[in-house]
């Protein structure tokens, strides 16, 4: 039997919510899975929008503002953080995993676990900012799996604008995806990780362009399973009962990205708070 103050841990632990961010409306595809996967659980979210995108930055400067964001979620008492930007995942998650006192996962082992199941010809291609492609964190997570598998990475740097912009539609944006995913289909792929989580916002437009038989890889729904099965294995899964709520922090123009958000996520959304970054 566990003791009083046990119980009340784990009780006030289950309705304690899980921070997810990203340096904009990308992370957001992220957390549709996860609203999607976890009903009842409150989520709070927070979008970088005054540092999109993270994808050209340093390293240290990734690292300096994914801490900032992860230690402000903290402050809100979070008893998870989702860090739903693949760049951040790959460049700053072992720093943030040593300097939070809360749990930490991201987008990368997830997204190269469901690859490595869906290749039939054992050749795999990497969309990413350019960031995420010269820490070859997506590699060396493949090769984890298997180190036969052929590897091959693309950066689309205008992607995130593209998306961002709302421009997902537009003919330019085919445009410029036919030039960046020409060198993708002379690989040979048989399946494409999209390793930035702007990228499934342009996912119809990239799979019309590369055709049917490529599968393409969002790990969305791969994380929101990985979180669902942690939360399970620790005992910090929500109770069942009432939908759950989610609150939205933006650094920059939060009206702009609340509306970016009631679109992405397709439910009613409050304001987001708009909330200034210390590095």
């Amino acid at each position: 039997m566990f003791p009083v103050l046990q119980i009340t841990i784990i009780l006030s632990m289950h309705k304690q919510a899980i921070g997810v961010f990203d340096s904009g409306i990308g992370g957001l595809t992220i957390l549709r899975a996860l609203r999607k996967a976890l009903p009842h659980e409150n989520f709070i979210y927070f979008g970088d929008t005054a540092n999109v995108p993270y994808g050209g930055k340093s390293k240290a400067m990734v690292t300096r503002l994914a801490t900032a964001v992860a230690q402000f979620l903290q402050t809100q008492q979070v008893k998870l953080i989702v860090v739903a930007c693949n760049t951040a995942s790959a460049q700053a998650l072992p720093a943030l995993s040593k300097s939070l006192s809360v749990p930490v996962m991201g987008v990368i082992a997830p997204g190269a676990q469901a690859a490595v199941s869906a290749t039939k010809n054992h050749k795999i291609a990497v969309l990413g900012t350019q960031g995420t492609i010269e820490s070859r964190a997506y590699v060396k997570a493949i090769k984890k799996h298997n180190k036969k598998l052929r590897v091959f990475q693309q950066a689309c740097p205008l992607f995130v604008p593209l998306a961002e912009e709302g421009f997902a539609h537009k003919p330019a944006a085919e445009l410029i995806a036919r030039e960046y995913l020409a060198p993708v289909q002379k690989s040979g792929a048989d399946t494409v990780i999209l390793g930035c989580t702007h990228y499934p916002i342009l996912k119809e437009m990239i799979a019309r362009v590369l055709g049917r038989k490529i599968s393409l890889v969002d790990s969305a729904e791969t994380l929101a399973q990985a979180v669902k099965s942690f939360l399970k294995t620790h005992r910090m899964t929500a109770v069942a009962g009432r939908r759950g709520s989610l609150k939205l922090y933006a650094s920059d123009d939060p009206q702009k990205f609340s509306r970016s958000a009631q679109k992405l996520l397709n439910e009613k959304v409050a304001r987001a708070t708009l909330k200034k970054l210390t590095l």
